[in-house]
């Protein structure tokens, strides 16, 4: 089963070189925020963990009601996007507009990813309306790791599926909701979901103007807890030698990314995270 060593994480999911320049905005907005240059947004909630029953990270996926606010800090896209930026391009094929993203879809794949269920809504607003404003008629392409650390289209032994990716259009609320799997920790990354906001439905399969490429990130406490149960065993490990704080994309901070938490194993967890962009 195919695992990703340290040297591709950092040359592609982490790489310095690709995510110094945006590493260095987010920390000057970070300082000239703490000097009272630029009032930063709190599209947050208040903390709160419990092993099996919530765990609420930074952002709330309610819209906010201040003047301004930050958007949703850039990431680099990793290397298994499949939106055509690398060659493979799932965006273009029919059935990648769908909420259950568990099941690949199409004539050459069949597959399922199995795994603790999770439910990830997110709501895209307008930054410049101080997140106030629900950006409807948007549209978002998630995509993540199975529970083995392997991704769909590029991993070994998966590469003929198309399972945990997919696109949908925001309702009135600004909101998207996929149904997935709690994805697994592999080697060198905090446990993630990767996504791309496009201005448009029709942007989004033609895999064309991208505006903001992000991720999000799973609460600890949540991410100890699902890999304690069966199929997550390879990710124990993994996750141990890790933090927010040491990770080469979450480092320089992820109280935006830091996804809001419910729900148990037994039931499944929903993901909620607000998108300013």
């Amino acid at each position: 089963m195919h695992r990703h060593d340290d040297a591709e994480v950092h040359e592609h999911d982490r790489g310095l070189s690709y995510d110094l320049p945006v590493l260095a905005r987010r920390r000057m907005i970070r300082l000239m925020a703490g000097a009272g240059l630029i009032p930063l947004v709190g599209c947050t909630s208040d903390g709160e963990t419990s092993a099996d029953a919530s765990s609420k990270g930074a952002a709330e996926a309610s819209p906010g009601s201040s003047a301004e606010c930050a958007t949703i800090p850039d990431e680099t896209a990793g290397p298994f996007p499949g939106d055509g930026s690398n060659g493979v391009n799932v965006l273009k094929e029919s059935g990648v507009v769908r909420d259950d993203i568990t099941k690949s879809f199409g004539d050459s794949a069949g597959g399922t990813a199995e795994g603790v269920p999770l439910t990830v809504t997110l709501t895209v607003v307008d930054a410049a309306s101080g997140c106030g404003t629900p950006k409807k008629g948007a549209a978002v392409y998630i995509w993540h790791c199975d529970r083995d650390g392997n991704y769909s289209l590029y991993s070994d032994g998966v590469t003929e599926e198309n399972y945990l990716r997919g696109v949908q259009e925001t309702d009135d609320k600004g909101q998207v909701t996929f149904k997935s799997v709690f994805p697994g920790c592999y080697a060198g990354r905090w446990p993630h979901i990767h996504f791309e906001v496009y201005g448009s439905l029709a942007d989004a399969t033609a895999a064309t103007a991208v505006t903001n490429t992000s991720q999000l990130a799973f609460p600890k406490d949540v991410c100890e807890t699902v890999y304690d149960s069966d199929g997550y065993e390879r990710s124990v490990d993994n996750l141990s030698g890790l933090s927010l704080e040491t990770d080469g994309i979450f480092s320089d901070g992820a109280d935006q990314q830091l996804a809001a938490m419910k729900g148990s194993v037994a039931r499944g967890y929903t993901a909620t995270l607000t998108v300013p962009v």
